[in-house]
């Protein structure tokens, strides 16, 4: 298995940038302006409610969206201290001491 590269490009960090800020934040948005649209107002029986609820909906899968991220980067950072962990302990075998000492 090849190693992930740290250090994306300009396309990446924009796709990063992209999935990371502004995606959640146009759900939240659209989710806003459907909820301003249908007035805010529950209990009508009309359009009114739909596009609220709708709105609601959206900006609750802006939540989740920005929270895969947030866990996915959290896990990302986990495995970086995990192999740092494996690289001071192969250290030590090697040399008897821990890399810091």
């Amino acid at each position: 298995m090849g190693a992930v590269n740290d250090h994306p490009g300009r396309l990446g960090r924009a796709l990063l940038t992209a999935t990371r800020v502004w995606l959640p934040l146009t759900i939240a948005a659209a989710g806003a302006v459907l909820i301003v649209l249908g007035g805010g107002r529950v209990g009508k029986g009309t359009l009114g409610d739909s596009l609220a609820a709708a709105g609601v909906a959206l900006l609750i899968a802006a939540l989740i969206v920005w929270m895969l991220n947030w866990m996915f980067r959290m896990s990302v950072a986990s495995n970086r201290d995990r192999e740092r962990e494996e690289q001071a302990r192969e250290y030590f075998d090697r040399h008897g001491r821990w890399p810091d000492d």
